[in-house]
Formats: structure tokens, sequence, C-alpha cells
């Protein structure tokens, strides 16, 4: 006989599964989610690793998740490249915004020769002035330039960048303030884009309410500048052109095996390269091999690599670099060319010369300046192009445009190595290096110093740290320590 059906005593509790396990908290399972998407093991740790700053800002999250998709997915999907730089407008910034506002609206950037023309998201021709006049006050802004290795295809790039810069948007999950100059005047189309360094308004995303992030200073996370710009970009591109076809993907790689630059194919030569840093020439592909084993011919030859026998190969340390350097020389010759032809002017192989104005020692040039340009349209790092009067072409590079009086072409100047002795702090870090192996930190600054304060030894380290960005002759540690080449 069964009991009254109202008689029964509750036992209140923590709701379990049906297994009887506890169920997992909601921490956890957004924590599990995260990493998951993240792409790497299980794991419901609130952090994992070294704190670095890269997660700090709007985007972080979908940059990872972009940043995520498999190798075969690259290979097909079209190729964007985007150089991105953020630029202080405290004491002369703002100055220096002006300039590179002008200098990117220069003439003869459309394909007609004609200066570049401003636009933003709804118009088509604006006033730069306007622009900057309501970034005055502003903290910074981003510097960006995107270059699609199929922009040549693109009638018009405009659709584009504003596609991109709407998709930004939901991304960053706010408004922004942009503008933007198509060039046509190098080999690969490409259009810059200055960004506003402050917040619009905030978009329903994320269920704020619109406008409450009005005038704040816009953070974008390094992983989305670094990563997932350039990934929505190649998703535009991919859906406008289509993905690269297998023929496509193949001619692509085939080229590398002979250029000299950094490749792709490089790039997986030091990634499979084992910890006694050697790399097979063979691969399960024959066509992976084929391509495998003739890049590692090529870099034999230019003295990169070394056949140890029975597929083994070494790689010479400083593979990367290298390449990069000859890719960079490569393109100051391509640029010599170019400038020459347009002044219909003829010079052997010997007569063109790469001034290292770093070389003390470097002679005097004294020439008709025959073009000036931008080697680092991000950094705006420019050059001239001498015709020296000893018949000899002379390719500069003379840093940062508003840092050199006006050149105009056909002027007549003389280029000579300025020489600065070392500062007295310049020594003072010599010698303690030379007593430590070579090594400086603020610790054994005050160890070597008992009676140097903290603040005169951060002074030394602001000194290395512009050095650094400057030269190759000092590096940085992870713990901090700085590491001196000695002088020659």
């Amino acid at each position: 006989m069964f009991g009254d059906d109202h008689d029964f005593r509750p036992r209140l509790g923590r709701m379990r599964s049906a297994s009887g396990r506890r169920g997992k908290r909601f921490l956890n399972r957004v924590l599990a989610a995260t990493v998951l998407a993240k792409g790497g093991p299980l794991s419901f740790t609130r952090r994992s690793g070294r704190f670095d700053g890269s997660r700090i800002g709007r985007g972080a999250g979908v940059g990872r998740v972009l940043a995520s998709r498999d190798q075969f997915a690259a290979l097909r999907q079209r190729r964007v490249i985007i150089k991105s730089l953020i630029v202080k407008l405290a004491g002369k910034g703002m100055a220096g915004a002006r300039a590179h506002l002008r200098y990117i609206q220069r003439d003869g950037v459309t394909r007609e020769g004609q200066p570049g023309q401003l636009y933003e998201a709804d118009q088509d021709k604006l006033d730069g002035r306007a622009f900057l006049d309501r970034a005055e006050g502003d903290r910074h802004q981003f510097r960006f330039i995107v270059s699609a290795e199929d922009g040549d295809q693109y009638d018009d790039l405009k659709p584009l960048v504003r596609r991109l810069m709407a998709q930004m948007e939901q991304d960053l999950d706010t408004r922004l303030d942009w503008v933007a100059v198509d060039h046509h005047n190098t080999g690969h189309p490409h259009s810059h884009i200055i960004v506003r360094g402050k917040c619009l308004s905030s978009g329903p995303a994320r269920g704020r309410n619109p406008g409450n992030d009005r005038g704040k200073d816009l953070i974008i996370a390094r992983e989305y500048l670094c990563q997932g710009m350039r990934e929505r970009a190649a998703e535009i591109v991919s859906l406008d052109l289509g993905p690269r076809t297998d023929l496509e993907v193949q001619e692509k790689l085939r080229r590398e095996v002979e250029q000299e630059r950094f490749t792709s194919l490089d790039r997986r030569l030091l990634r499979d390269r084992g910890p006694d840093q050697l790399v097979s020439g063979s691969d399960q592909n024959p066509f992976q091999q084929a391509l495998r084993t003739g890049r590692l011919r090529k870099l034999e030859r230019l003295g990169l690599a070394e056949d140890l026998g029975a597929g083994q190969w070494r790689l010479a340390d400083d593979l990367e670099t290298t390449l990069r350097r000859i890719g960079e020389r490569g393109d100051i010759i391509k640029t010599l060319h170019r400038e020459l032809a347009a002044q219909n002017l003829t010079r052997t192989p010997n007569d063109l010369i790469i001034h290292d104005t770093g070389a003390a020692n470097a002679p005097p040039i004294i020439g008709r300046v025959i073009a000036r340009g931008l080697s680092d349209e991000v950094n705006d790092h420019h050059y001239l192009i001498i015709d020296a009067t000893y018949g000899r072409t002379h390719y500069v590079d003379i840093g940062k445009g508003d840092a050199t009086e006006p050149t105009p072409v056909g002027s007549i100047l003389r280029v000579e190595p300025h020489t600065t002795a070392p500062r007295p702090m310049d020594r003072r870090i010599m010698d303690i290096a030379a007593a430590h192996d070579g090594r400086y930190s603020i610790d054994i600054h005050l160890r070597h110093d008992p009676k140097a304060s903290e603040a005169f030894a951060d002074t030394h380290v602001r000194r290395l740290e512009a050095m650094r960005r400057l030269t190759n002759a000092v590096t940085r540690e992870l713990d901090g320590t700085w590491i001196i080449q000695p002088a020659p």
C-alpha cells in the first residue's frame, strides 16, 4: 500500500547531473569554451603562461579565433598584407600627423598620376583639415597600410576598405572615425587608412547602451592588430575574387623556390628544424618534397644551408635575418631601376650604390637629386636617389621625413656621414657591461656603483631602449637584462 501522495519530506541541496556528478560551474564552462576557441587543450585554469599584454583592448577574442584557422584554409585564402603603427600625438605628434596626411595625398599616386583623394565611410571626397580638427587633443592615432596581393584586380579599392572598416567596427564594438587614400604608384595597389584613437560610441554587440563609450581612448588588442585585421581583410578579398585554386597555390610556391627573400617555404623549414638544429629534406607529399629540396638547394647556393647527406641539412643561424636583408636590397635595386627609367638614364649594375649612412668612413657624395620617395610609408622613412658627379647613382636613406629639409628633385647637394661622439652615459654603460660579462641592468648598475640612485640608472635604460630601436648594438632579454656588444 502506498501512503498519502502529499506525505513527503524534501531534501534540499545542490542540483546534480543525471550521473550524480557535481555540475560544472558557469565560470568553468566559460573558461573551457574560451580555451577550445583558442585551439588549445581543455583546461580550467584562469591564466596560462606569462602575461604579455596582448589581450588588453578591444578585439582580443576575435583576433585569437581568426588566427586559429587551419593551414589548408590559409593556403587557399587570398593574401593581404597589413602594416600598422600607433602614433602618439602629444608634443610634435600632431604636426607629424598633418605632414603625414599631406604626404599620402601627394601627386602621382593615382592611376592617372593625380594627387590622392581622401575618403571615408559615406563620402568620396573630403577635406583632411576637418578630420585633424576633430583629432585635436587625441592621445594617439592608428595608421594602417592595406595591400591585397591581388589588389590589381580591383577597379576601385574604396568598397574593399569600407567593408573592412565596417567589419572592424563590429569586431571592436564601436564606431570608428577614419579616412583613407588609395595609392596605385607601386607594383601593388594599396590603401592608407588613418583611424582616430577615440571611440565614437559602443555598438549593440555586447548589449551596452549606445554612446556610453563616446570620447574614451580606443585601445585595440595586439592580437587583433597583428592577426585579426589581416584575416578579416583576407576573408573579404577571398569572397570578392574567390579562393585560390590548386594551380594558383602551386604556382605561388614554385616561384618561392628561387626567390632571394624570406618566404613561406623558409618559415616552414625553420618550424620543422629539430633540437639538433637539423632539418630533413624529405616529405611524404611528392610535390612538397620537390619544393623543399629545391629551396634547400637555393639556400645552399646562398651559403645559408649545408647538405650533410642522408637527407639532412643544417640551416644557418641567421637565415631569416640574412634573407630579409637580401630582400630589402633587392627592393632597393628595383626602386633604382624604376626611377632611372623614369629619368631616361642608363647605368650598369656596378654604378648602382646603396649608400651606408651609418658608416663613419663613407665618402661624401655630391650630385643631383633625381627622386625622393618613401622607403617605409608607415614609419614615414624617406630616401633620396642622387646621381653623383662621377657617374654613379646612390640610394640614400635619410630617415624620418620631418627630420630633413625639403629636397626638391633637381637640386644639387652634398651628403656626408654625421659623426657624433659617445655621451658620458654611453661610456658608463660600456664600463659597467665590460665588468659584468657584457651585461647591463639596473641591479647590476647599483651593485657596480652603490652611490647611484635607481632613478639615475633608469635613465641609462631609456638610453639603451633608444639605441635598440635604432641599431643592433644592444639586445634586451626577457628578464630586463641588456646584452651590450663590445665596440669594434
